[in-house]
């Protein structure tokens, strides 16, 4: 079977949902601009040579229907020749798609493929517009649609993972981030986005100025290239003042969840015999990919299924992955993974997680699979995982080897 290897891997920087700086920018436009970058960094690659695209969405509806893909590939400045296809997995969709496309060129379907995700949580409401239970599925097995929060108080307390550790943990995440972006180490995998603000004119208004149609709407034009999640000032003391969110009696709270976020990321693959004929470089070499089901009700488990199960197929050991990238969907469940697969804490998320960094549903994968590349390029490490928890009960993990060093 051919390798499929992984050329570049760009994300946007990821904003904050509902009222961050991304809330009014489109999706399908976040998308486009990552695959133009991606295609601009690319020196010798036709367009017309990426064969397909496909794109992880974990609401595909509204301004993210309509098989957004298609949109981002056109906007990204690829041909009408290039297929494009929007899938869903949920948490995992950004990395199903880079796995998706992987396996399309080691089977021979596609010579040259694009891999990606894309989420707006402040356009669309969490589980949609419209979401609707099946009645009979309700009556049988309720827990398929229990809040995430919920699963999360309830791995808490099978796995015994305490309030005060949850809370050091999200501290920790903050602090990491903090301290990456403060060094750069993001700063190769961001493509800067150019935002038109729109508001009322409060500064007219402010002055006493009757509002027109002319006047009444500032606009104001600016870059966003930073992630806008982190919370510098998280302590243990403020943390510990938050009342739980999910439960009366849990130990859940906003602090210790991941924050809803707004982003975009995309993977260049191809076969490795066309990246060398392009004299191109490859990052990675995609390994391989593998989901694994859960009970609902302990959702956020899904890496401890996921990950043996990938571990297998690739014939490696725990022991192999020297960096890993594990969604923090909530502390408590990032937690769990951990201690239950009993991983070194110190090779899981060194510059920081969802807790402060975002978790844009779709995008995530896709996203911890652009950080993680930049992370194996600075250290040499030879192999990356990114997993994480899917929601409905599943868990993901993907494996890269460093082709870089």
């Amino acid at each position: 079977m051919r390798e499929a290897v992984i050329v570049n891997a760009l994300r946007t920087a990821i904003g904050k949902a509902p009222r961050g700086t991304l809330k009014d920018t489109r999706t399908d436009d976040l998308g486009g601009a990552v695959i133009k970058e991606l295609l601009a960094r690319t020196p010798g690659l036709d367009p017309a040579e990426v064969d397909d695209v496909v794109i992880g969405c974990a609401t595909p509806e509204a301004q993210q229907g309509a098989n957004m893909a298609r949109q981002i590939a056109l906007l990204g400045g690829l041909p009408v020749t290039t297929s494009a296809l929007t899938i869903n997995r949920f948490c995992s969709s950004g990395l199903q798609a880079i796995a998706q496309a992987a396996e399309h060129i080691m089977v021979g379907s596609s010579e040259v493929a694009i891999g990606g995700g894309a989420e707006s949580m402040s356009m669309l409401p969490m589980g949609g517009y419209n979401l609707s239970p099946n009645p009979t599925l309700t009556d049988v097995y309720p827990d398929v649609y229990l809040n995430m929060g919920l699963t999360a108080e309830n791995v808490a307390q099978k796995y015994e993972i305490s309030r005060a550790e949850a809370e050091a943990f999200a501290v920790r995440s903050h602090q990491r981030a903090g301290a990456a972006i403060d060094a750069g180490k993001f700063k190769d995998e961001i493509v800067p986005i150019t935002v038109v603000s729109r508001e009322v004119n409060v500064i007219a208004a402010a002055a006493g100025k009757p509002l027109n149609a002319k006047n009444r709407i500032a606009t104001k034009e600016f870059v966003f290239d930073t992630d806008e999640g982190v919370r510098r000032d998280t302590s243990l003391e403020g943390l510990a003042k938050l009342k739980p969110v999910f439960h009366a009696r849990g130990t859940v709270t906003a602090g210790t969840s991941s924050q809803m976020s707004d982003g975009a990321a995309a993977a260049l693959l191809m076969s490795r015999e066309r990246a060398e004929a392009l004299g191109l470089k490859p990052m990675a070499r995609f390994v391989c990919y593998a989901v694994a089901g859960v009970p609902p009700e302990l959702m956020g488990i899904g890496p401890v299924e996921a990950i043996p199960k990938a571990l297998k197929i690739a014939g490696l050991k725990l022991d192999d992955i020297d960096v890993i990238e594990l969604n923090e969907a909530f502390a408590a469940q990032a937690l769990a993974v951990i201690k239950h697969l009993n991983i070194d804490p110190e090779r899981v998320n060194v510059n920081g997680g969802a807790l402060a960094l975002g978790h844009p549903l779709g995008c995530t994968g896709a996203k911890l699979t652009a950080t993680i590349l930049q992370e194996m390029k600075r250290t040499g490490a030879r192999y990356g995982m990114v997993t994480m928890c899917v929601g409905g009960g599943m868990g993901a993990a993907g494996i890269f080897e460093n082709l870089m060093n």
